[in-house]
């Protein structure tokens, strides 16, 4: 291949993805900001065969459509803003880095456990308004309080590790039965959870079970006096009802760093019901927004890219049919075929194959419930003229031959 893969990279990420994904001798382009839709499809129609973007890029089928994608990197944890469904219909693998910002997430957390607890941002901003107002009324260790988790994964159980070790109970609720870790205990219902709890954080995906999780109801089944705090997805709270709480003082405060409504550009407008209550700590979407973070999913996203694109490796992809491949083999040239999950195609291909008088050193096929993803290493025959053959198969969505990058 004579021609360098062309990468472009919107929203700031980490430059740790410069480096692997230079080392791997791919072509970079930098845009600072999460670009229109309009300006983003001119980019990609400029050979641009990888797409790397954070959470604020809405990456749609308008986009993926017009463009020649092979392959889309997530920067972030969610991959709610790619329209996988398109993705997958057009061979577009999708990779994210759904663990490398854990940490950060779960220490906000705690952060915000005792910032609330402590009337800390409401004490600073009197300071800062030149009014001294020390005083204990209203302020409580988080020992021995009670921690109700929603969504014990990844995030929801480091912040289980954090807060005992602070001396909190801790109890959960997950719709996928866990095990505990430490002496956290697991609750039969979300209902079971809010009615023992002194502080609710959320962890839950964006998925139509989750739109106003918390609402009218769940807000009246809390202990007065409770505290809430959502760092997972701002569809999951309604806040209508959460400023009603507040209002009528049956919560405590609340801490938000999602929102349903978030502004697309840094510094751009913000507007809430929540603003100015000064039991209410608001920030902006930073849960996985430390240097740690992003240097780690720089790493992680620029490093299943690079597998994707010179060994045909799907390990973590969130869209396609999970292989993890051996190098290329010294003499031998590789293929990847995606197509639709149907019977019979592993059988044609072959036969095809075959016709050509092309020798198969080795294959790997996976399939989920959408496609089917082939791999094959061959020896002799126009590799050319065979992934021309492969892509023009009925059956098949994307053929594409794997070339060793640097």
């Amino acid at each position: 291949m004579t021609e360098k893969i062309k990468v472009l990279l919107v929203e700031g990420i980490h430059s740790q993805a410069d480096q692997r994904l230079s080392q791997a001798g791919l072509e970079i382009k930098r845009l600072a900001q999460s670009p229109a839709s309009k300006d983003l499809i001119s980019e990609l129609q400029k050979g641009v065969s990888v797409l790397g973007s954070r959470s604020r890029t809405q990456i749609t089928k308008e986009i993926l459509d017009a463009s020649n994608l092979l392959v889309v990197g997530a920067f972030c944890i969610g991959v709610n803003q790619i329209d996988l469904k398109a993705a997958t219909q057009r061979g577009v693998a999708v990779f994210n880095a759904p663990y490398s910002n854990t940490r950060s997430v779960a220490e906000l957390v705690m952060g915000l456990i005792i910032s609330l607890s402590r009337k800390v941002c409401y004490l600073s901003r009197s300071l800062h308004h030149g009014e001294w107002r020390k005083s204990a009324k209203g302020a409580f260790e988080i020992r021995g309080k009670t921690l109700g988790i929603v969504g014990y994964g990844h995030i929801g159980s480091q912040v289980s590790v954090l807060a005992e070790a602070l001396g909190m109970k801790v109890v959960y609720y997950d719709i996928v039965s866990k095990l505990p870790i430490g002496n956290a205990k697991s609750c039969a219902s979300l209902s079971d959870l809010l009615k023992q709890c002194d502080f609710v954080t959320l962890h839950v995906p964006d998925t139509p079970e989750t739109q106003n999780l918390i609402s009218e109801k769940e807000l009246k089944a809390m202990k007065k006096g409770n505290f809430l705090i959502n760092t997972s997805r701002g569809s999951v709270v309604d806040i209508n009802h959460l400023k009603s709480a507040l209002d009528s003082r049956h919560l405590a405060g609340a801490a938000l760093d999602v929102f349903p409504k978030e502004p697309s550009l840094p510094q751009a407008p913000f507007q809430s019901s929540l603003q100015n209550l000064p039991e209410v700590i608001m920030t902006p979407h930073i849960g996985g927004s430390t240097e740690e973070a992003q240097k780690n999913i720089g790493k992680e996203v620029s490093e299943s890219l690079v597998s994707y694109l010179q060994l045909g490796t799907t390990e973590s992809s969130v869209n396609f049919p999970q292989l993890s491949l051996p190098p290329v083999p010294e003499k031998a040239r590789r293929i990847a075929n995606v197509h639709k999950n149907q019977p019979g195609v592993l059988g044609k291909i072959n036969s095809m194959v075959s016709q050509t008088g092309t020798n198969i050193q080795a294959q790997y096929l996976s399939t989920n419930e959408d496609i089917g993803y082939l791999v094959m290493d061959v020896e002799r025959g126009n590799v050319e003229d065979l992934c021309t053959a492969m892509n023009q198969m009925p059956f098949s969505i994307l053929t594409r031959r794997i070339f060793p990058l640097a």
